[in-house]
């Protein structure tokens, strides 16, 4: 059994895993960015400790920052909850690699189903329905609207990468996804380090 663990996430996310923390008797340290210092999971965790400024890029996707937090407060394990670190096998295999536990799926796991294209592949050939769409990254406008043709409107352009909800848009015809199409992208690249969009 653990006995502290460290919560990588926020919000509603985090509280529900305090609370079961709570019910275990298992020390809960939380990581904050300044804009939600006075948000109730950081009021409710146990030890709280700032991470940096609001966008999650200086946050709570500071892969090092965090594990350096949990070698810091002696935490036997971190649990990412989902969205933002959960489904990068980077982080998980750094979490494993400095003796700590990674609460969620094996790294190996996590780098065939991180990357939603790859994640698409591997349930085909399982023989697991997947929804239409793209095998492959679409790199430009043009290629995105060429395929969109082929699937239909309304269509979810996505980065491949991503988790959370984040870099995922609502195409309902070719207007919006000319103009989310760039930025969508940008998004993936700027949080997961792939520009790959599906």
């Amino acid at each position: 059994m653990f006995q502290k663990i460290l919560i990588a996430n926020r919000g509603e996310i985090a509280l529900r895993i305090i609370k079961t923390c709570r019910k275990l008797g298992i020390t809960s340290v939380i990581v904050y960015s300044d804009e939600d210092a006075e948000l109730p999971f950081v009021k409710q965790g146990d030890i709280t400790v700032r991470l940096g400024p609001g966008p999650v890029q200086q946050s709570y996707l500071l892969q090092d920052r965090i594990i350096d937090i949990a070698k810091e407060q002696g935490v036997d394990a971190i649990h990412p909850g989902y969205g933002l670190l959960s489904e990068n096998s980077e982080f998980a295999k750094k979490v494993e690699g400095n003796n700590l536990t990674f609460i969620g799926p094996d790294s190996n796991v996590i780098e065939l189903m991180g990357d939603k294209i790859i994640a698409k592949k591997t349930m085909r050939e399982a023989n697991v329905p997947v929804i239409p769409g793209t095998d492959e990254g679409v790199l430009t406008v043009s290629e995105a609207l060429e395929e969109a043709k082929r699937i239909g409107y309304p269509l979810m352009l996505k980065a491949s990468g991503g988790g959370g909800g984040i870099g995922m848009v609502l195409c309902e015809d070719e207007a919006t996804l000319s103009q989310q199409f760039e930025s969508t992208r940008k998004r993936s690249e700027a949080y997961f380090k792939s520009d790959r969009v599906f």
